[in-house]
């Protein structure tokens, strides 16, 4: 099943980004959907039995994280959560670093830490992060956007 899976994936991603473009509008929107959508059907190890159903099974799950992922970007997020305004004080920015600091802690794995802090505090390329962590920059990627949506998701609870 799972080589079956694989094989069909591999050999019509190209098609398959190509529909989550079209539908997201972006190309690394798009990538991340097909990694979302791939890990979905491997994680539920769907019972495959042709090429023809696995394409089928990719088309639809691809086609509906696409949509999803829409929803999710026309969502509106409170001002105050989005984007609040910066602290005048030390004190406060203080705080504020610290709860960040406190949620990325809490909800995100080590890797989802370390790629995110090489990323976003240190500038360092996806490539780089990829190298010195043994993966591959596709891995790095999916990794950086679950962290980042996690991250999205609690401020949008309002923790």
């Amino acid at each position: 099943m799972a080589d079956l899976l694989t094989d069909t994936y591999m050999t019509l991603r190209k098609r398959f980004r190509f529909r989550a473009q079209r539908i997201l509008g972006s190309g690394e929107d798009a990538d991340d959907v097909l990694q979302e959508a791939f890990y979905k059907l491997w994680a539920k190890r769907y019972p495959v039995r042709s090429t023809s159903e696995a394409e089928a099974l990719l088309t639809t799950t691809v086609r509906n994280t696409s949509l999803d992922a829409v929803r999710r970007r026309r969502e509106k997020v409170p001002l105050d959560v989005a984007d609040p305004p910066a602290p005048e004080d030390g004190q406060e920015r203080h705080e504020l670093y610290v709860r960040v600091e406190r949620l990325v802690r809490e909800h995100l794995s080590d890797t989802q830490q370390r790629i995110l802090d090489r990323m976003e505090g240190e500038n360092v390329t996806l490539e780089q992060i990829a190298r010195e962590m043994g993966m591959q920059p596709a891995a790095v990627r999916m990794q950086l956007s679950r962290a980042r949506k996690t991250i999205r998701e609690i401020y949008k609870q309002g923790k």
